[in-house]
């Protein structure tokens, strides 16, 4: 598969829905880590907690809006698996953005992106499949 034809595969109907449903999920996320932070959190751990809170709004969207897929143990299983991918994806870019900028927002900021690729192509092909 050609880079080109890869993009224009990822750019269809599906992939918005799949971006919109993250979004939501993403200021859920972003906005309890935000929080936590601010109450004194420390970094990780508030990176965790907003992770955590969008995890099973996320699974519940996807399944039936984005992939209109039955949710059962096999699929869950191979979503926590990506979750799981994902996680350490997240904390490696917010632990990188405090080591480096001082500032863990960035890099969960810089993890939204990469996360959401790497969740729909695996969503697509092999959770949801």
């Amino acid at each position: 598969m050609t880079a080109s034809h890869l993009v224009s595969r990822l750019f269809t109907r599906q992939f918005a829905v799949f971006v919109t449903g993250g979004l939501i999920c993403a200021l859920a996320d972003v906005g309890l880590m935000q929080l936590l932070l601010h109450s004194g959190m420390h970094f990780t751990a508030a990176a965790s907690a907003g992770f955590a809170a969008g995890l099973l709004v996320n699974y519940a969207f996807h399944s039936r809006v984005t992939f209109n897929a039955a949710a059962n143990p096999a699929n869950f299983a191979r979503y926590l698996a990506v979750v799981g991918i994902n996680y350490l994806l997240t904390m490696a870019c917010v632990a990188l953005a405090q080591a480096t900028l001082d500032n863990p927002l960035a890099g969960k900021l810089l993890s939204l992106p990469l996360v959401a690729v790497n969740g729909y192509l695996l969503s697509k092909y092999w959770i949801f499949k």
